[in-house]
């Protein structure tokens, strides 16, 4: 047993190291700065969720009769989904640690049994993809601490039964990936996978949102009070290790504490038994299927000459850059694969202004589809801000080690940025121009509104995506597994806050003037001269703000990108 956990530490401490010296480099190097400002954004995030299920959860509390219950039953379903996206985590991350890891050639050639090699990728893999969830939660269970006054025991039972639901999921979703393994090589198996869990994702959310559950919220709906509390507190199975969290996180909050541990052991007692299944079934297949891993990928998408013809008007270099652009993005199914769950969002973003109960407002009608329409313009912008973020700012980072290719061929990196940009800015202004128009027709909003937004769109998508191409040569990780990632680095939270503060400042300059604008409009009043001077002013400080977005994003990231070696 001591050799066991002796070569699982041996094994770990590759992944530790690395940490721990990134650490005291970053203080030595002044990286304290970035460390303060990747834990202020967290902080601000975890208190934000905090004060929001707080205050939903006064709300619920306030309800006679059924506040627990409908607190009870979100935090069933807020169980569930951790379960289900711990599951899915677990798969990808699994298949990436313990199939597709460039040093597993290494360390399969030492001389240690692969079930341990197995036990320590495991135990990675289930802390890589465990930690994020339970952190992100956690405010959220405090939040229900301090609404139902719970006392210490409450909150170590959560923590538990979160580790426990975790390392079942990662559990699972490893003995999962080994039978799948066997059956189908693991790079076709992660493409396959991502797929299937975009297109359940997208369905899933479509058959909750078209169900709207904000009516259980609305016992007018119901036809009894009966009826209405009997739906509340429909069971769930008592086999999904979620209801074993949700029966002792409940008796934790009651103040049954030896309950609460009930639940938790009856967990940890099936986590542990699955524990020592995954240990027999890696001794028998692990191996096995690594083995058919090394077998060449087959591609999910055939490619021919279209890109080549489509630009064949560019010059030579620039041409075949376009077309190795396009060319990579098919190649990544990881990347393509999630255009599905894009357009799922666009519908749903869509079905939302449709379902706005605009006649039931006390406020006028007209006022509030102008209003809403201008704010849409802002949360559209923040939609593609997201979307760029997971596209445009890894496209240089994707280039990984083969980037010195690109530094030592005949075309400049500002042409290579630029090519980039517009690979990315077509398709990314189509979808924010397609979210802008659909809403507003449903909103059935004033031609002014109509023209102000789509233009304000024209001149904004480009500057958000030139400062996530920009940002994202100046911060770029050529050695990440999965440069997608990268997001979620320094640069990327520069790039996050410098969107917002440039779609905070263009919404600003226009706000004052368009208001002016739209109540004369609606008053049927003459505007005075001063007020179109202003509104002038404004959105010539828009398109110029715009204009120097695009131009100092490109800049820079071409001034930091000419400075890195491979």
């Amino acid at each position: 047993m001591n050799g066991l956990f002796a070569d699982i530490g041996m094994l770990l401490r590759p992944r530790l190291l690395p940490v721990l010296r990134r650490g005291r480099s970053r203080r030595s190097r002044g990286g304290t700065t970035r460390l303060a400002m990747l834990g202020a954004v967290g902080a601000a995030f975890w208190c934000g969720l905090f004060v929001a299920s707080w205050r939903v959860l006064r709300y619920f509390k306030g309800i006679e009769d059924i506040g627990d219950i409908l607190a009870f039953k979100l935090l069933s379903m807020i169980l569930i989904v951790c379960f289900a996206l711990l599951l899915f985590s677990s798969i990808l991350t699994c298949l990436s640690t313990l199939y597709l890891s460039r040093d597993l050639l290494l360390v399969h050639s030492s001389p240690v049994p692969a079930h341990r090699i197995f036990l320590a990728r495991w135990i990675d893999s289930a802390a890589d993809s465990g930690w994020m969830v339970i952190l992100f939660t956690l405010p959220v269970f405090l939040a229900y601490g301090i609404v139902f006054a719970a006392g210490p025991g409450y909150y170590a039972a959560t923590l538990l039964s979160l580790i426990v639901l975790a390392a079942i999921a990662s559990a699972l979703s490893a003995l999962a990936v080994m039978a799948g393994v066997m059956l189908v090589p693991a790079g076709r198996m992660r493409s396959i996978v991502v797929i299937l869990g975009v297109l359940l994702f997208v369905t899933l959310y479509l058959a909750i949102r078209l169900s709207r559950p904000e009516q259980l919220v609305n016992p007018e709906v119901f036809d009894t009070v009966m009826a209405y509390v009997a739906s509340l507190q429909a069971p769930v199975s008592p086999l999904l290790p979620s209801t074993w969290a949700y029966d002792s996180i409940q008796s934790a909050l009651a103040g049954f504490t030896a309950r609460s541990f009930f639940h938790t052991a009856l967990g940890a007692s099936f986590a542990v038994t699955l524990i020592c299944v995954l240990t027999l079934a890696a001794d028998a297949l692990y191996f096995k299927g690594f083995s058919r891993t090394q077998t060449a990928s087959v591609r999910l998408v055939r490619r021919d000459g279209i890109s080549e013809r489509l630009f064949r008007f560019l010059p030579g270099p620039a041409r075949s850059f376009t077309v190795k652009e396009i060319k990579t993005f098919l190649r990544d199914q990881t990347q393509w694969s999630q255009l599905f769950l894009i357009a799922a969002l666009v519908v749903i973003y869509i079905y939302n202004f449709a379902a706005l109960p605009l006649e039931r407002s006390p406020i006028q009608t007209a006022y509030l589809q102008n209003l809403f329409s201008f704010l849409n313009m802002a949360l559209a912008l923040f939609v593609l801000t997201a979307v760029t973020a997971r596209f445009a700012y890894p496209a240089v980072s994707l280039e990984r080690e083969a980037f010195w290719l690109v530094k030592t061929s005949p075309v400049p990196l500002r042409t290579f940025l630029r090519i980039k940009f517009f690979i990315y800015y077509l398709p990314l202004l189509v979808l924010t121009e397609v979210l802008i128009v659909a809403t507003n027709l449903l909103l059935q909003v004033t031609p002014f509104m109509m023209a102000l937004s789509t233009v304000t769109v024209f001149f904004t998508v480009p500057g958000i995506v030139a400062m996530g191409i920009g940002l994202g040569a100046a911060f770029p990780d050529f050695k990440a597994e999965n440069p997608a990632q990268t997001v979620t680095s320094f640069g990327g939270l520069v790039f996050m806050i410098a969107c917002a503060l440039y779609i905070g400042v263009v919404v600003l300059l226009e706000a004052g003037p368009v208001y002016r604008i739209f109540m004369a409009d609606l008053h049927g009043r003459d505007l005075p001269v001063a007020v179109w001077l202003w509104a002038a002013a404004a959105f010539g400080a828009a398109f110029t703000l715009s204009l120097l977005a695009i131009v100092l994003s490109l800049r820079f990231g071409e001034k930091r990108l000419s400075k890195v070696h491979i």
